[in-house]
């Protein structure tokens, strides 16, 4: 069977190596250094340990260094039925299904939080070009491997998966009759996101651009909207979000001004005070935002990707005038009902990134007669993290394992249910749902490290596997949270 991966995911295995790497390999810190503040949550550990995080989410033949062991190989004839080889990748949440657009959001995030925070690490990788060749084509493209309602009917292990006629590992593809522009688009934002880690650039541009011609041909306007999308993406512009943060990615990793004008001209007139997988708009104009920044006003093209960004800052912040987004009383952003901690993540990442540009280059800005500072974003920043962390009403922390006080019942298909090395049977579609799902008593195997859905808009949790809203966890709400760590890290002396 022929190798044709169409997935950005193998950039998430490569990402998460590097950021291994880099983690561990960091110098020791002095005494002093190491005396953090006492009411600062211990970042360093926080951030090593959410890469782990991305293990307990993979498919397919695991590698021999895998250090999760509660997980094993899964997925292993994803593929066959299109007689493509898709075996491997990662699960995005608490199923089994490997969804495209979530998880090329994911990959785009963890190659910008390298990019920014931990300066630009290159890797030459044997034969990129030719995995590069397989992993793309303009012709075809997989967005995803699984049936959702069929998925959702059942309790299984990932493990458990092929051995049940009930959860098929149904492919979905992008062609120019069946077109999607929106999975198109962020998978070409994701390896032209990723190629700027790697020593070979040119041969992962060309493929980037490859793929950014299906939804450029096809039109702007021809969504696959996943099986989860909530209403409010509708209400957007649907793809032209994704074609302008393809575009923002392929002129950062080329330097071509004709991706800069086509981001340009797909332009949306919108504001917009959500970041997240299903809406890219703010993180392109902070992303293109920098390139306004320079002794002589720099490119003025850009300035009003800037000044948007300004606006988003100015919605998302809290206690002023120009303030859109909700909070709850305990000072966490509050965005919608369902993993509202994936909009915290996102957006703490934004004001991260944007607190760099402005400190870089020495500039402040004002929301009304409010004068921004990087250290004010920095601050607000750091607040959401560490209520994440356990500064919070509840005193629990958000992220599993994390902390003396964390989620418990994870509503997590294989975290839930006791391992192949526990119970090598498998487990049949509903068997599991009375004697795992529904009980009270916490999941066998830790999710190390995995942030969940958060609380409420009253600051309140409840610990139930069937709470999904709140309790699962998924790759797009720790990747932006990778980089806020990391900048949290450095300056605070873990």
């Amino acid at each position: 069977m022929g190798k044709q991966h169409s997935w950005a995911y193998g950039w998430v295995r490569y990402l998460v190596v590097i950021l291994s790497i880099i983690i561990s390999s960091s110098s020791s810190s002095s005494s002093s250094t190491r005396r953090r503040r006492e009411k600062d949550p211990d970042y360093k550990d926080a951030l090593s340990k959410s890469i782990i995080f991305f293990e307990c989410q993979r498919s397919g033949k695991l590698p021999s260094n895998q250090t999760i062991r509660w997980r094993s190989d899964s997925g292993l004839s994803h593929g066959s039925p299109e007689h493509v080889d898709l075996v491997g990748g990662y699960y995005d949440a608490g199923d089994n299904i490997k969804f495209g657009l979530p998880m090329k959001f994911t990959t785009t995030m963890l190659a910008w939080s390298v990019l920014e925070f931990f300066g630009r690490k290159k890797m030459m990788m044997m034969h990129e070009e030719e995995r590069l060749m397989a992993l793309t084509s303009h012709k075809l493209s997989m967005f995803r491997v699984g049936d959702p309602a069929a998925d959702h009917k059942c309790w299984v292990r990932p493990e458990d998966m092929e051995m049940e006629a009930a959860t098929p590992s149904t492919v979905y593809k992008v062609t120019p009759s069946d077109p999607g522009s929106d999975v198109a688009a962020e998978t070409a934002a994701a390896h032209a996101a990723s190629s700027l880690l790697f020593k070979d650039p040119a041969g992962s541009d060309h493929y980037s651009s490859r793929l950014f011609i299906l939804p450029t041909v096809i039109g702007p306007n021809t969504a696959i909207l996943p099986f989860f999308t909530p209403l409010s993406v509708l209400s957007t512009a649907l793809t032209l979000d994704e074609l302008q943060c393809a575009a923002a990615w392929l002129y950062r990793a080329t330097k071509n001004s004709s991706y800069l004008q086509h981001a340009i001209s797909t332009a949306v007139e919108d504001e917009c005070d959500t970041f997240s997988w299903d809406n890219k708009l703010p993180g392109t104009r902070i992303l293109l935002s920098q390139y306004s920044f320079g002794a002589d006003g720099g490119d003025k093209s850009t300035a009003r990707f800037n000044e948007e960004a300004k606006r988003y800052i100015c919605s998302v912040l809290p206690n002023l005038q120009s303030t859109t987004v909700q909070y709850t009383a305990g000072g966490l952003m509050f965005k919608m009902n369902a993993t509202n901690l994936q909009y915290v993540t996102a957006s703490t990442f934004l004001f991260t990134v944007y607190a760099k540009y402005l400190k870089t280059s020495k500039q402040t800005f004002s929301c009304g007669s409010k004068v921004i500072t990087p250290s004010l974003l920095r601050r607000h920043a750091k607040r959401q993290i560490n209520y994440i962390l356990g500064d919070n009403p509840k005193g629990m922390s958000y992220m599993v394992g994390y902390g003396e006080k964390y989620p418990q019942r994870i509503h997590h298909r294989g975290s839930s249910l006791p391992s192949l090395q526990q119970k090598s049977e498998p487990f049949g579609c509903g068997d599991a749902f009375q004697s795992y799902y529904y009980t009270s008593e916490p999941n066998p195997n830790i999710l190390i490290r995995a942030v969940v859905g958060g609380p409420n808009h009253e600051d309140e949790f409840y610990d139930d596997r069937d709470n999904y809203a709140q309790s699962e966890t998924a790759t797009y709400i720790n990747a932006p949270l990778v980089g806020s760590l990391a900048s949290l890290a450095s300056t605070s002396g873990s």
